[in-house]
């Protein structure tokens, strides 16, 4: 290269560095965050809709099935079977929807996500038998694949890097905010225009602000924006192949699912977070019934209003943890959280009145943290390249892991007592806390990486 090409070479860097500053500068704040923005209100309002906000829903609900005398003898076991098919149905669509990421664009996901999730609120609103619930239910499990917590822990993944564990707490702090806001707003709506027509006017949050957002503001890469991961410019390098999505994405480092399969670490970290939601599971759908038994003696609104200091503590959980993991090793961070959530659930051997309280704000604490560095941690570990199937993957084993712990208590319960039950929260809290421990400190593309080199 001759001195006027060196010239002209500089002379294009310096252009298009300073094309990126003004693209940069000219919006203000970096576009990543207003991606924070968008998947924080999608979790507020998938898991806010379909599970935090919607028991407030099901006595008129009920109370309207039983006028029409379609509920026969469900009246009881309804709304416990509809929130177990949710559950279920997401547990097995959350695979299949990790395999379209790296084929479909996250934007189209979302979106499907949110008229799946639309067309069910609009159904619920006009049921007439339990079988009408039932479909709603499988509608919101799948709908939460699409637009929740895994679709959008992606599109945080490719936006940030040094700032990720930030962003993510930031954006899982909308599955707890969901469960708060939804039911407050909802109750009002119901008292003045009845439960049928709350559930439509609710859906609005989906159809006029949600999806309108995902379809002209949501962008997959920085790229796309003339950036880098947490805003840094993209490096002047002349001009670039024009890349089909599927290119760009299988150009990404990191293992693809079948040679993470093939690693002991993947199989140790799927351990760990079966575990964590074993104990999770537990605790949230079962600690209100305890705090009620004679061994701890609280009311039902003194346990109510426990339980809810549990949700507020998790979103502390969820910032503080995602925080930690900007600031030190995430891996780490992660064995923290564990240990935690481990010291936490040993007040369980002994809990009473005096005590429910200090365990339920420090288990929230740690059970906040585990949605964040579970996320984290998956993406580190693994890398961006086949991220959407491996979270698939790991999100299998959390809800094999959930299932079995809800099992596992009612045996033990209708058998013996809650006390026995939870030893195992216990148990499944330490299985947790020591295979964090054993996790190899080197993230596995790492060490993939290193040996190629």
């Amino acid at each position: 290269m001759d001195e006027g090409d060196t010239k002209e070479h500089q002379r294009k860097g310096a252009r298009g560095a300073r094309v990126v500053s003004e693209v940069k500068d000219s919006r203000g704040i970096f576009y990543g965050w207003w991606m924070v923005g968008i998947a924080t209100l999608a979790l507020l309002v998938t898991n806010g809709l379909t599970i935090g906000g919607l028991p407030v829903f099901y006595k008129p609900m009920i109370d309207d099935l039983q006028r029409l005398g379609t509920l026969g003898g469900q009246s009881r076991s309804l709304t416990s079977f509809a929130s177990s098919i949710t559950f279920w149905s997401a547990g097995i669509f959350v695979f299949f929807t990790g395999m379209l990421i790296s084929r479909v664009r996250l934007r189209i996901l979302l979106a499907i996500g949110c008229v799946i999730l639309g067309s069910a609120m609009f159904l619920y609103s006009r049921v007439t038998s339990p079988i009408h619930v039932y479909i709603a239910h499988f509608m919101f499990g799948v709908s939460l694949t699409f637009a929740g917590l895994m679709v959008n822990s992606v599109l945080i993944a490719n936006w940030f890097r040094r700032l990720r564990g930030t962003a993510m707490g930031i954006v899982i702090t909308g599955t707890s905010l969901g469960s708060v806001l939804i039911p407050l707003t909802a109750r009002p709506l119901i008292e003045r225009f009845g439960w049928r027509m709350a559930m439509l006017i609710l859906s609005g949050l989906i159809w006029f602000v949600l999806l309108p957002l995902v379809l002209l503001a949501v962008r997959e890469f920085p790229r796309e924006r003339g950036l880098s991961t947490d805003g840094d410019p993209l490096p002047a390098s002349g001009d670039e192949p024009a890349l089909t999505d599927q290119e760009k994405k299988a150009s990404l480092p990191g293992l693809t699912l079948q040679e993470a399969l093939r690693t002991p670490d993947f199989w140790v970290f799927a351990l760990c977070a079966a575990m964590l939601f074993y104990s999770i599971l537990v605790v949230v759908q079962q600690i209100i019934l305890y705090l009620q038994t004679p061994a701890v003696g609280m009311s039902l609104k003194q346990a109510a209003f426990a339980q809810s200091m549990m949700g507020t503590a998790s979103i502390g959980g969820k910032l503080l943890f995602g925080w930690l993991c900007d600031r030190i090793p995430r891996q780490r961070a992660f064995a923290i959280c564990c240990g935690w959530l481990f010291m936490a659930s040993l007040v369980l051997l002994n809990l009473t009145g005096a005590t429910a309280f200090l365990f339920l704000i420090a288990f929230g604490l740690g059970y906040g943290g585990a949605f964040v560095t579970i996320q984290v941690l998956s993406i580190e570990r693994f890398g961006p390249r086949d991220v959407g199937k491996i979270l698939g993957a790991i999100a299998v084993a959390e809800t094999m892991g959930g299932a079995t712990g809800l099992i596992i208590t009612g045996v033990l319960a209708r058998t013996y007592d809650f006390t026995v039950a939870f030893y195992g929260v216990v148990i499944a809290a330490g299985i947790a806390f020591v295979t964090a421990l054993v996790m190899r400190r080197q993230p596995v593309v790492e060490t993939q990486l290193a040996v190629q080199s």
